[in-house]
């Protein structure tokens, strides 16, 4: 059994010691922030976007750059805090935001939503308006997807008992699969002048959301996230087992109920509006986690923050090869190319991955 102190956070965690930890990463994101409207494959100057609202600088930042950072910032800080909230649910520091199958289910959605031709990524004349924000067809369609396999997944872990947290991984793991399978026969029927579309979707791209949009996708962000940090300290017990965590006052079974609720709305949303972007939701908390220890109170917050950062820098790159490659990269490949190395550099350097 781990120590009680080092699970829940011990002596380590000061609410002064977490205020200043935010307060230097939130200025981290405002760096990242003015650095990604900044530059591109167009530099622009500030300065002239705040003097002359008609100029080209101020046409590129409000219409293109400012949204797009925004968006990278709300669906980072979403990834991030629930891949950090479901590997302490899962009690597994590998788990990621799309193990649930949430992401399956988000994929099989916009596949059939692109295959059929309701709409392209990007496209809103075809969504659905929900109040001042615009839903593309494939974005309805994932989020739709990964609602349902929210559910799914959430009603088949129940009544396993202190089993629950295996159940509900093993359950996504083979959902995720099904819906894998399930695209592979949808790409291999679809018409070919669909498919650049299906697979753009899947690496994960970002695009220029309208304002509605991005402040209904913050509302949801901001609302999952604010029960993934209002139960942090329940879920820091939960790490020492479900019969310790008992035993000191926790409602086991509702806590995690509702912690991966919240948790798998975040990556419905993100998912929805993004596609699927990995590694942001498994990279940052375990970076977070090995540089300031497990306390979810500190993971959670820090994880977001680190989250949005790190998604707009990655941006910023997939941006930056526009002219290498004449056509703008994929921020998922991007996310994929850095954190596959900087993952197996983590492991390494904390002894878990043998070398012979």
């Amino acid at each position: 059994m781990r120590e009680p102190g080092r699970a829940s956070g011990g002596a380590g965690f000061t609410l002064a010691r977490a205020l200043g930890l935010c307060g230097v990463f939130l200025v981290l994101v405002v760096a990242a922030f003015l650095v990604a409207v900044r530059f591109g494959d167009e530099p622009i100057s500030l300065s002239t976007v705040l003097g002359d609202p008609g100029s080209t600088d101020a046409v590129i930042f409000w219409s293109l750059r400012l949204p797009r950072a925004l968006l990278a910032a709300i669906v980072g800080a979403g990834l991030a805090a629930s891949g950090s909230t479901l590997q302490g649910v899962l009690r597994n520091p590998l788990a990621d935001p799309f193990i649930l199958g949430v992401s399956g289910g988000a994929a099989l959605g916009a596949t059939l939503a692109l295959a059929v031709g309701l709409g392209t990524v990007g496209q809103v004349a075809s969504g659905l308006t929900v109040g001042l924000a615009r839903l593309s067809a494939p974005a309805l369609f994932a989020f739709l997807g990964a609602a349902a396999a929210m559910v799914f997944v959430l009603v088949a872990s129940q009544g396993h008992g202190g089993r629950a947290p295996y159940a509900a991984l093993l359950i996504g793991v083979v959902f995720n699969s099904f819906a894998s399978a399930a695209i592979t026969v949808i790409k291999t029927l679809s018409d070919p002048n669909r498919l650049g579309e299906i697979v753009y979707w899947l690496v994960g791209s970002l695009g220029y959301e309208r304002i509605g949009t991005l402040a209904l996708s913050a509302l949801l962000q901001g609302g999952a996230i604010g029960v993934m940090l209002a139960l942090s300290g329940r879920l820091n017990l939960l790490t020492l087992g479900d019969d310790d965590a008992a035993s000191l006052g926790v409602s086991v079974a509702a806590t995690r109920r509702v912690l991966l609720l919240a948790a798998s709305a975040s990556v419905a949303g993100a998912v929805a509006i993004s596609g699927l972007i990995g590694f942001v939701g498994l990279i940052v908390p375990h970076l977070l986690r090995l540089a300031f220890g497990p306390d979810q109170r500190l993971l959670v917050p820090l994880s977001a923050l680190g989250g949005a950062a790190f998604l707009m820098l990655a941006d910023l790159l997939a941006r930056l090869a526009l002219p290498l490659f004449g056509n703008p990269l994929p921020v998922g490949a991007v996310t994929a190319l850095l954190g596959g190395p900087l993952f197996l550099s983590l492991l390494y350097r904390s002894g878990r991955v043998p070398v012979a």
